[in-house]
């Protein structure tokens, strides 16, 4: 299954569809200035493990690399990918609070 994945901006999110065109899941974001903030990623059950979130990962922090974007993956897929995939890492937004 081939899976494109294409920013939608004025609807704040990526798509990604099948070969058909068919909607297989979204990853929505908020935008300011250098900062993108992705708040949910939603595959729908017919696409679940095929890697259409992965494919929506993938594609959202290749883009804010490429834009030079710092990231706050609020979204808790998102997240947990950057964490298996540390080359993604350093575009994340890391706490500027001391710790007591």
């Amino acid at each position: 299954m081939e899976i494109v994945v294409t920013d939608v901006p004025d609807k704040g999110r990526f798509e990604a569809r099948d070969e058909a065109g068919a909607l297989a899941g979204v990853l929505t974001y908020q935008i300011t200035g250098p900062i993108i903030v992705f708040t949910h990623t939603k595959v729908d059950p017919e696409f679940e493990g095929h890697g259409v979130g992965s494919a929506l990962a993938k594609a959202a922090l290749d883009d804010a690399r490429a834009k030079t974007r710092t990231v706050v993956p609020m979204c808790p897929f998102v997240s947990e990918w950057v964490d298996k995939h540390p080359e993604y890492e350093p575009l994340v937004a890391r706490s500027t609070r001391r710790v007591k």
